[in-house]
């Protein structure tokens, strides 16, 4: 606008743009069923990259911003939104606390040790790396630990505020009938893992969606003042999913391919869905990278706390080179998404990169 330049370069910024390719294979009510196996084999890499502004003004140099540095709101207490700034902790870290601090004094009282048995460590000798990184985190682990936090939203909740849009007694998403008693007792873990774990089987999506749902999900709860409860997680976690993979993806899923996944949704309920949720939390979709990092390092915090370990490996010289190379795609990205016009491809930076770094 006027003499400023702007260039937002991101994924597919609208579906006109680029025609939808693809389906999603049709699992009908397998949501509600049981994952067979924890590992989810076949899925393509697809780190998230996020969205910048290139500025340029007069008399001023190339000055690179995140969309959600000039979108933030500012009259929003510091203390109380983890989802907008890094130096306030997350909630579910604090809501998990209470059972950590019971389970230390149990395991001290009954002299029980806490310390994993197959956990290794490093020495001057040997260092022992997992395949868990920021910039690429492990599937299987980073879902265990965002529907722990999800666990730990709902267990301690300060009470049952809701909104309509979310309950899933009047929205339900199975044609069959549910009990009252169902929304009476709090899911279990493994119960909201096999939830998320079927869906993101179901739409491909990489570990970097589940931290930036849980992101918009704390977002929520502090922008709408509401609670996690047993009648609305399901929707509540559906929509994060859904505008995240929107957001964040070069290759989004349509609203049509999630109502393929359930019985009793359609089309036009996936969209008020979509639109409600982003009216909740003022349409702040942006995430900077220090608010993903602290949410990931939280993330294994909580992981670690709960007894959760990703296997680890000896790092050797193979591994050393494949980090190196990772790394150094990442420090100079920002600079590849400065000089690159349009749509900027995650895959298509990634592969570059490595095969310059690993072959030479």
């Amino acid at each position: 606008m006027g003499n400023v330049l702007t260039c937002c370069v991101c994924p597919r910024a609208s579906p006109e743009l680029d025609q939808h390719q693809g389906s999603v294979c049709p699992c009908g009510s397998e949501i509600y069923k049981t994952a067979a196996g924890d590992m989810v084999t076949g899925v393509p890499a697809a780190a998230a990259v996020q969205p910048g502004e290139v500025t340029f003004e007069a008399g001023e140099g190339l000055h690179v911003h995140h969309i959600c540095e000039r979108e933030m709101p500012e009259d929003i207490p510091l203390e109380s939104n983890s989802s907008d700034h890094p130096k306030a902790s997350t909630i579910f870290l604090r809501k998990s606390q209470t059972d950590v601090q019971e389970k230390r004094k149990s395991n001290y009282t009954k002299h029980v040790s806490t310390e994993h048995v197959t956990q290794q460590y490093s020495s001057c000798s040997t260092i022992f790396l997992d395949d868990s990184t920021a910039s690429q985190p492990h599937l299987t682990m980073t879902l265990k630990s965002v529907t722990l936090a999800i666990y730990y939203h709902i267990k301690q909740r300060d009470a049952d505020r809701s909104l309509g849009i979310f309950d899933e007694r009047l929205h339900p998403l199975t044609r069959e009938e549910v009990l009252e008693e169902y929304f009476k007792y709090d899911p279990e873990h493994k119960f909201i893992f096999r939830f998320v774990h079927t869906l993101f089987k179901a739409i491909r999506l990489t570990a970097e969606f589940a931290i930036i749902s849980l992101i918009y999900i704390e977002r929520l709860v502090s922008y709408a003042d509401i609670d996690i409860c047993p009648t609305n997680w399901k929707r509540i976690v559906l929509g994060a999913i859904l505008l995240a993979s929107k957001v964040w993806s070069d290759m989004a899923v349509w609203n049509e391919d999630y109502c393929k996944l359930f019985e009793n949704i359609t089309v036009e309920e996936m969209n008020e869905l979509e639109r409600q949720f982003l009216k909740l939390i003022n349409y702040n979709i942006g995430v900077t990278g220090s608010v993903y990092s602290r949410f990931y390092f939280d993330l294994r915090t909580l992981a670690h706390d709960n007894g959760l370990y990703s296997p680890v490996y000896l790092l050797d010289r193979e591994r050393a080179w494949k980090l190196e190379a990772f790394s150094r795609m990442e420090q100079y990205k920002v600079f590849y998404s400065a000089a690159k016009n349009g749509s900027l491809s995650a895959d298509d930076l990634i592969h570059l990169q490595r095969a310059k770094a690993i072959l030479f």
